[in-house]
């Protein structure tokens, strides 16, 4: 009797540490031990302004509720860079007449070109009318979708590069009407990187397997980002905001390199803060020099996943998640930035860039 008792002992012991050892990686996530002070910040220390945010919705939309949550985070002004929503000029008038109406003062709205019929002899003067038109009705700056540097195609099937000399006239016009251009070029590396052990964003790639990119039919990650770049540094009188921080922000020593060559370039935090957060030091080091051109930015709107961003730049909490473990399997620590820097990036330079923004609704 004991032996058999034993031995099914010894079998229900076997098996649970064969389902111990079986958990795969994208199921292993235990909850640290780690016992250190630090908790949510929930709204930020000073208002700011999201410099990169999409509300599709925003003709029809009720505003009233979305101020509410905009409120609670101290969120003083959202700039809403999809003003032409999938194309229209309906969409942007619509858009723009609900802020003026409701929230003149809360809300700015940018406006994007379409590069369907760039083959047009006349699209180019075109589309830089149809900018100065947007701008007349109250747009405030050109928002440039990544989509129109690596899925664009011309009418022979070809990818539209980024700094085609079609699309010259219209920075330039930018620059003329004095508004700033966001741009969102390329993606991750790691998405261009082979899929396996090797990966950083093995799990992303895995979980959301179409933002896997190919040289072939994107053009190199390499060759897009300097793509951008060329732009940058033809157009000296237009000031453009690079989106995500170009991507380098796993890399800002290359950054910082491009951000002293090419002064007419400013930056958003957008979709990087588990970079900056893995990295507190250097982080802190290089967003203190650079405190007059970084801007800061979110992309998608989850009040909650804002409370991370105001804990690595205003707390020096350490070892905290990030809000997306398939993002960033790793733990935040907090950068403690002055009061000054943090002014910069949550507004003064915003105020600085994008026209017409209320400064009444910030401190000095």
């Amino acid at each position: 009797m004991k032996s058999s008792l034993s031995l099914f002992l010894a079998v229900i012991g076997f098996s649970a540490s064969v389902t111990a050892q079986s958990v795969s990686f994208e199921e292993y996530d235990p909850p640290s031990t780690l016992v250190v002070p630090g908790k949510e910040i929930k709204k930020a220390k000073f208002p700011f302004i999201d410099v990169h945010n999409h509300q599709f919705r925003m003709p029809s939309q009720n505003l009233g509720e979305l101020i509410s949550e905009m409120d609670k985070l101290n969120m003083a002004v959202m700039v809403n860079l999809s003003g032409r929503g999938r194309g229209s000029t309906e969409h942007l008038s619509g858009a723009l007449n609900n802020v003026k109406t409701n929230y003149p003062n809360r809300f700015i709205v940018f406006t994007n070109i379409d590069l369907n019929g760039i083959d047009d002899p006349n699209w180019t003067e075109r589309t830089v009318k149809q900018l100065e038109d947007d701008v007349k009705m109250g747009a405030n700056g050109l928002k440039i979708y990544k989509s129109q540097g690596m899925d664009s195609r011309d009418s022979n099937g070809k990818r539209i590069k980024i700094d085609d000399p079609r699309i010259g006239p219209v920075w330039e016009k930018c620059g003329e009407l004095g508004i700033p251009v966001l741009i969102h070029a390329a993606d991750p590396k790691s998405f261009w990187d082979p899929h396996d052990n090797k990966n950083e964003r093995w799990l992303e790639l895995k979980l959301r397997p179409r933002r896997k990119r190919e040289d072939a039919t994107t053009a190199p990650w390499a060759t897009i980002i300097n793509e951008q770049h060329n732009i940058f540094r033809r157009h000296r009188n237009t000031k453009f905001i690079n989106a995500h921080l170009g991507w380098f922000a796993n890399d800002l020593g290359t950054l910082a390199k491009l951000m002293d060559e090419i002064p007419n370039m400013y930056a958003e935090i957008g979709a990087v803060i588990a970079e900056l957060g893995r990295q507190p030091r250097f982080a802190k080091a290089f967003l203190t020099k650079y405190q007059d051109r970084i801007m800061f930015g979110k992309d998608s709107w989850n009040p909650k996943e804002y409370y991370t961003y105001f804990r690595v730049l205003e707390s020096d909490d350490e070892y905290f998640p990030y809000y997306k473990r398939y993002h960033a399997f790793w733990r935040m620590y907090g950068l403690d930035l002055s009061d000054e820097v943090l002014k910069k990036i949550y507004y003064k330079n915003a105020l600085k860039v994008i026209p017409n923004i209320d400064s009444s609704l910030f401190p000095r």
